[in-house]
């Protein structure tokens, strides 16, 4: 029978017995053992988590420490998601919503504090820290861009994650090319590859030239990826979330070749299956879906048919499986997710697939600092989330499974499917750095 506390007694022993690595630090070398960083100090919720992952998992005592010692050693690099997230000042936000905020300005305060706070507040970035330790990812393509694409919109998470790295750069910084990647791993650091919700338009049709003018600031910025659409139409092509499938605009046919020319890597995560298809067919690098799912597996809106997923890889890109219960179907959990990242191998083979698992991890205090923020009368629905409707029940169990900080035992799940090491080391990263170096501007 599995014992989850005898496991863990375990990974003590495996984490004593593994050499310690020598990383450099911006200061002073200091000696560290990357396996127990992933296994031990683990903070209630972060152990909550783990304790639900391994009870669906239960893996052997071998499988276990291949998959953690695997896991350390590797670039794991999330293909899209977020970093850890602070808790909002409840007792400050609830004044700015008394004092007659509007429902804009109170948006953007949340994504102010959630994104920033943790560089100021000792004790959200000492949880910030554990967050990322316990998750042993490397890098993670970060979301940095508001959905849509006015460019004043799309800029406001990229100053806000630009702030961050710069004030905690000998922690996490921003990666601007491969290299740095490589980098921070060998340093013991993390670092945030930016990716945008949107191609950013100047929105006033004077030319193509003139209205694609800010792909090429973005990516100076630092932004490498951008979503093609997201859920709805645009002027690119028909979002995931149009019954009518259209496809990709001649327009988008234009952004797509300014994105190969500058370096930006289209992604078509939230975009149709048509425009997905025609995207891929039509790019001369690299084409994601970078958080996606496998409709063979289960149809969803959101997940991409198998001639989509080939057009995709043909163009030399991947899809990346997310960790949302509602698009995994089946379990919904860690087991659900090892299905889909097994069918694309399977399928495509294992250059084809990575992680984005589009989740991250919030603060412990959350939800306490959420109950001080007085109730508001109900909103109208965004247009952007104007989503078919799912009738997917997700509960508890499945998103504790495929947390964030569950990150090891994705790879220790890949180890129990019989996965190479060398096929794990695409999945958990490499495939994700090998499309970083063939999407570089190389001009």
């Amino acid at each position: 029978m599995f014992d989850r506390r005898q496991f863990m007694g375990s990974l003590a022993g495996t984490a004593a017995l593994t050499a310690s690595s020598r990383l450099v630090g911006a200061a002073e070398s200091v000696t560290r053992d990357p396996v127990s960083d992933l296994t031990t100090r683990l903070n209630p919720k972060i152990d909550k988590s783990r304790e639900v992952a391994l009870g669906l998992l239960k893996p052997s005592t071998a499988e276990l420490e291949r998959g953690l010692k695997l896991h350390a050693e590797s670039i794991v690099f999330d293909a899209y998601g977020f970093g850890p997230r602070a808790a909002i000042d409840g007792a400050k936000f609830a004044a700015q919503a008394e004092a007659g905020a509007s429902a804009e300005e109170l948006k953007d305060l949340r994504e102010e504090m959630t994104m920033t706070r943790f560089v100021t507040d000792p004790l959200e970035q000492q949880e910030f820290r554990d967050a990322w330790r316990a998750s042993g990812v490397t890098c993670v393509f970060n979301n940095a861009g508001e959905e849509g694409q006015d460019p004043l919109r799309l800029i406001k998470r990229l100053a806000r994650h630009t702030y961050a790295t710069d004030l905690m750069r000998g922690f996490v910084s921003k990666a601007a090319v491969p290299s740095d990647v490589t980098t921070a791993k060998r340093e013991g650091r993390h670092c945030y590859y930016f990716t945008g919700n949107g191609v950013p338009l100047a929105q006033q049709w004077l030319s193509v030239e003139d209205e694609l003018r800010y792909v090429r600031i973005f990516h100076q910025l630092g932004i490498r990826m951008m979503h093609l659409t997201y859920q709805r139409r645009n002027m690119i092509g028909d979002g995931c979330g149009e019954t009518s499938n259209a496809g990709l605009s001649d327009f988008g046919h234009r952004a797509i070749a300014e994105m190969n020319r500058v370096g930006v890597i289209p992604d078509c995560a939230h975009s149709g299956w048509q425009t997905s298809l025609e995207a891929a067919k039509s790019s001369s690098r690299p084409v994601v879906a970078s958080h996606s799912t496998c409709e063979t597996l289960y149809s969803h809106f959101r997940s991409k048919p198998d001639n989509v997923i080939k057009a995709i890889v043909d163009s030399g890109g991947y899809i990346g499986i997310c960790c949302i219960p509602r698009y995994l179907g089946g379990d919904g959990n860690i087991n659900a997710l090892l299905d889909h990242i097994d069918y694309v191998i399977q399928k495509f083979g294992p250059d084809a697939v990575a992680i984005g698992t589009d989740v991250s991890y919030t603060s412990q205090a959350s939800a306490a600092e959420q109950a001080k923020v007085p109730k508001r009368s109900r909103q109208r629905e965004e247009f952007r989330m104007l989503w078919p409707k799912d009738n997917f029940k997700t509960t508890a169990v499945m998103n504790e499974s495929i947390a964030w900080t569950n990150w090891p035992l994705y790879t220790v799940g890949l180890v129990q499917r019989g996965h190479s090491d060398e096929v794990i080391r695409k999945v958990i990263g490499g495939n994700v750095m090998r499309v970083l170096e063939q999407s570089m501007d190389s001009r």
